[in-house]
């Protein structure tokens, strides 16, 4: 299995909301809360960026998903902003394990939500503090 690469987020990057997830269910109130989220915070509307809020929304859920049934939780979702893009940072609490980008089968039906964030996103990456494990993916502002 290929490692996700260790990188912390952008140093400058400023925290402007965050969720705390303890069940599947609270998914969609996640999807929602976030687009408001992404519209609030200054999401430059443009004809390259249409798509942006839906690629959060996916990566956010995809991340999300795999922290809450693969970590510890709570699974806390984290928005962040830098000067020029939204910086996404997913967290769970299991530090025993480095995320990585496993084989897929075409009839998996899990296992693509690291590979979706690396082909949508500007950048992904992970790292730890003493409590978390997190994984985060940017795009553009």
């Amino acid at each position: 299995m290929e490692q996700l690469r260790p990188s912390p987020p952008p140093p400058r990057a400023a925290e402007l909301e965050q969720w705390v997830l303890a069940t599947a269910e609270e998914l969609r109130d996640l999807r929602a809360s976030l687009r408001e989220a992404l519209t609030r915070h200054g999401l430059v509307q443009g004809e390259d960026l249409d798509e942006v809020p839906h690629l959060v929304v996916l990566v956010a859920t995809e991340l999300a998903t795999n922290a809450l049934r693969h970590g510890r939780p709570p699974t806390i979702v984290t928005l962040l902003a830098a000067d020029d893009c939204f910086v996404l940072d997913v967290a769970d609490r299991d530090l025993g394990t480095a995320p990585g980008l496993g084989a897929v089968h075409p009839l998996d039906s899990g296992g693509r939500g690291l590979m979706l964030a690396e082909s949508v996103s500007l950048a992904v990456g992970w790292h730890a503090t003493d409590e978390t494990k997190n994984i985060w993916a940017s795009f553009p502002r």
